[in-house]
């Protein structure tokens, strides 16, 4: 066994969604992509991916801390 080996890329939620699935996921390939998805639709076969390489990603993430994706 080769301990260059990439780990197996796994979502994540943040920890303030508590028990609820309302929250999106986020995983981080190998590849240094970053996937996003609604995480009320995790287990469909037709739910949406989101996929940004890293200065999509950076530009995304500030746009959402500026709040530019609240709803009104």
């Amino acid at each position: 066994m080769s301990f260059d080996a990439t780990p197996p890329a796994r979502w994540r939620k943040s920890a303030r969604c508590g028990a609820s699935n309302g929250c999106v996921e986020v995983m981080r390939l190998g590849t240094g992509v970053i996937c996003v998805r609604d995480g009320t639709r995790a287990g469909e076969q037709d739910a949406g991916i989101l996929a940004f390489d890293a200065r999509e990603w950076r530009r995304f993430a500030a746009q959402a801390r500026g709040g530019r994706f609240d709803r009104p």
